[in-house]
């Protein structure tokens, strides 16, 4: 059986699942191809069929020769009936990943009621509080499916092999630089944190190719202001497989990952450090509910989000016994409830309910 995964472009979480997901039903005979309506800087990382087009005759073209038994269409809910338009006939899954904060997705999924309605066979999404809140309010009678995301813990998983030593304690962080991510609270812990730990170094990962250029340049100006510079190295597009590497060196030098978001639908940064053993302290960003519990497999934090963010920070770097066991019950928890296997079953469960299999 094949499958298209539909999306604007290959960046994030979104190509990170879609990759992940492709893993995962391989093994029962399902195959997936890649829609991506612009070149991104996640292409990298992709081995499956990949088409890069916005142009009808062509996905008139794509779809009239793979005889795809269903598409999936993340976010971009007008392209439904658009692929309709175009011949499709097959079972359409509007999937809901990715869309920002509370509000920008109550926006979306309000405004894509009547095309959903009309033209998709079920809604997927994570089990994720506002997500599942928003879609049972607005979509109470349509078919839907919710299940954990999935990642590969036996290839992206701690890397014990060439690891250096490491002179600094390093706080990691990913994401784009963007309002969501709240980038300008990263700053203003680390710079806190700094301030007391003189052996800090700070790693920021994210797209260059995506972001809002406003504030880019507030990013540097406040990087400036901070006096941050010479403590921070920016890495932009970092293949995917080259994470685990990088994770796994946060964590050996008694570091930890920093999110803070203010809402993730997933999370997929904070899961690929707890399958690396690398310590995560988040903000309770909604996503994260699932698998960042306080104090067992990571710490989260509450209410002030500079303050008790570097209260949370304060208590990791100081206590390795805690460090430690967060590191350990974080890899297992993610093993046994995100694996690759568990994912399988639950997707193609929907397929059968959709009459597929």
């Amino acid at each position: 059986m094949k499958i298209l995964f539909v999306f604007y472009i290959p960046s994030g979480g979104v190509e990170t699942l879609a990759r992940q997901r492709s893993l995962a039903l391989k093994k029962l005979g399902i195959n997936f191809d890649f829609l991506y309506f612009q070149k991104g800087a996640g292409i990298q990382n992709i081995n499956e069929k990949v088409y890069i087009t916005n142009d009808d005759q062509q996905i008139r073209e794509i779809i009239t020769k793979n005889d795809y038994k269903a598409i999936i269409i993340d976010s971009d809910y007008p392209f439904l009936s658009r692929i309709r338009k175009l011949g499709y006939k097959g079972k359409l899954i509007y999937e809901v990943q990715g869309l920002g904060s509370f509000s920008e997705a109550e926006h979306v999924l309000i405004n894509a009621r009547a095309i959903v309605n009309e033209y998709a066979d079920a809604i997927l999404y994570p089990q994720t509080p506002h997500l599942d809140k928003l879609i049972q309010t607005y979509y109470p009678v349509k078919k839907k499916f919710s299940f954990h995301n999935c990642i590969d813990t036996s290839s992206f998983t701690y890397r014990t092999v060439n690891m250096p030593n490491e002179e600094n304690t390093i706080i990691g962080w990913v994401g784009r630089i963007e309002e969501n991510k709240n980038w300008k609270d990263f700053l203003l812990i680390s710079s806190e944190l700094c301030n007391t730990y003189k052996n800090l170094r700070i790693w920021m990962f994210t797209d260059d190719n995506l972001g809002n250029p406003k504030e880019k340049i507030q990013f540097e100006r406040m990087l400036n202001r901070l006096s941050l510079k010479d403590k921070i190295t920016k890495y932009s597009n970092i293949p995917h497989e080259q994470m685990a590497h990088y994770y796994s060196r946060i964590g050996n030098s008694g570091g930890f990952l920093l999110s803070t978001s203010r809402v993730e639908g997933f999370g997929y940064a904070i899961v690929e450090a707890m399958s690396c053993m690398c310590p995560v302290i988040t903000t309770d960003s909604d996503g994260i509910k699932s698998f960042v519990f306080h104090n067992r497999t990571g710490k989260v934090i509450k209410n002030n989000i500079v303050e008790n963010g570097t209260l949370q920070a304060s208590e990791l770097l100081n206590n390795p016994n805690l460090k430690n066991r967060l590191r350990i019950n974080a890899q297992s928890y993610i093993k046994e409830n995100f694996s690759l296997e568990k994912y399988s079953i639950q997707f193609s469960n929907m397929l059968k309910d959709l009459d597929l299999l």
